[in-house]
């Protein structure tokens, strides 16, 4: 009887393997597609014939980028956006989040402002009121606008906010006694045990921040203030045509690019980032989001 149900366990950790190999692989597909299409000529990549390798290996599609000033411009503007962004939903979220996790006798009006909140999370006030907000204060074509616009994202607020409320209150009980106040409490012990939600909500911020680019068509006026994500979404190749007759290099180079080509290998580019950054947070997702998705 052990030894049948060794076998079986054998089997179905066999099985498991398999299906999360294929899952991986159906993840990873498209990010190679995509670099072998952009290191792939003209010819194939407008025939769709690019698979698993690249046809007629070349480079030009990155050369061209490394000579593209708006792109790497654009590039900046979602670095700054990212790390002010990120920057800011975490300081708001974890004061947001640490008041609203203690109870009505603690916080009175603790589910008052949850209702108000949340109602805010399902319900907005349009584009246009919007729109005419920001102008109002001045903040069109700056990066402030795609910062402020997203600086409070609701739902890492209620995942963190069921965090600490899992946290066990003896802890914080504790504290008070020794002398602490709710500043220290949070920065010194609450904080510190919250690393898993914490790196969790970042991330969400992080990406939501990176891949988000209709804030960019609405409040940018200026192709050289849209963010990395707005420019690829309104890519277009612009090449000096009038070097052409005098450089046979420049006629060579155009013959093998084509908007296949090089909208893939700034897609790949625009991936980058997102990739190496991943895989340092990933350890602490589910653990985060899991501890963080309950009694609220």
């Amino acid at each position: 009887m052990i030894r049948e149900t060794s076998a079986a366990s054998k089997i179905f950790d066999l099985i498991l393997i398999i299906l999360l190999v294929a899952i991986s692989l159906l993840c990873i597909l498209p990010i190679w597609y995509t670099l072998m299409v952009s290191l792939s000529q003209k010819s194939a990549a407008a025939a769709g014939i690019v698979s698993v390798w690249p046809i007629g290996f070349n480079l030009n599609s990155y050369m061209q980028i490394m000579k593209d000033a708006v792109f790497f411009n654009s590039f900046w503007v979602s670095i700054q956006r990212v790390v002010l962004g990120a920057s800011l939903s975490f300081v708001v979220t974890v004061f947001m989040a640490y008041p609203l996790s203690k109870s009505t006798k603690e916080f009175r009006l603790r589910n008052v402002l949850m209702w108000i909140l949340v109602f805010m999370m399902l319900f907005s006030g349009g584009l246009i009121p919007l729109y005419q907000t920001v102008k109002a204060y001045g903040l069109i074509d700056s990066v402030w606008v795609l910062v402020l616009s997203g600086g409070l994202p609701m739902f890492n607020v209620i995942l963190v906010l069921n965090f600490f409320r899992n946290l066990p209150k003896e802890l914080e009980e504790s504290a008070f006694v020794d002398g602490a106040g709710p500043w220290y409490t949070l920065i010194k012990l609450i904080i510190p045990l919250s690393v898993p939600v914490l790196a969790t909500v970042t991330l969400f911020s992080i990406v939501s921040h990176w891949n988000e680019f209709f804030s960019g068509l609405v409040f940018m006026t200026k192709p050289d203030n849209y963010p990395l994500q707005t420019y690829i979404q309104q890519m277009v190749v612009q090449m000096d045509l009038t070097t052409i007759n005098n450089d046979p290099e420049t006629l060579k180079r155009l013959n093998e690019l084509s908007n296949q080509t090089l909208n893939a290998a700034k897609i790949f580019i625009a991936m980058i980032p997102i990739l190496v950054i991943y895989p340092f947070l990933q350890r602490f997702f589910v653990h985060g989001i899991t501890l963080g998705s309950v009694k609220e």
